[in-house]
């Protein structure tokens, strides 16, 4: 699995060493040498575990599809964000995570809601 691209959708074999990769990124952390390039690539579909062939001399739009199971490889990579934020259990199961911003406050008083010191203030 590719800590580069999240959404790799194939491998590629890398012409200089012969091992399969999913990005040149792998390749740079897993060898010494630098990757050898080429104009026929091989690729093996994550999708349908098949490998095929490209010559990238003729690539053109239809060549962006898997020819055994048409999966679409050719894709905006998504790369990982850093991101913060707090892991917890879903919220809706277990809110212990959750604050709550309210503030409890005293009920309003009004010329109507009278206590028993304002009686003894007026009859003095």
């Amino acid at each position: 699995m590719c800590k580069h691209v999240l959404n790799a959708q194939v491998s590629i074999r890398a012409p200089c060493c012969k091992q399969w990769y999913d990005c040149a990124e792998c390749h740079a952390e897993a060898q010494s040498h630098r990757l050898a390039k080429t104009t026929e690539m091989a690729f093996i579909c994550k999708k349908c575990k098949k490998a095929f062939r490209k010559d990238m001399t003729s690539y053109e739009e239809s060549d962006e599809f898997c020819p055994h199971c048409d999966n679409h490889y050719v894709i905006e990579a998504k790369t990982p964000q850093a991101v913060v934020g707090v892991e917890g259990e879903d919220a809706r199961i277990d809110s212990r995570m959750l604050k709550d911003d309210r503030v409890r406050q005293d009920p309003k008083q009004s010329i109507f809601t009278q206590d028993d010191d304002d009686f003894s203030d007026l009859l003095g």
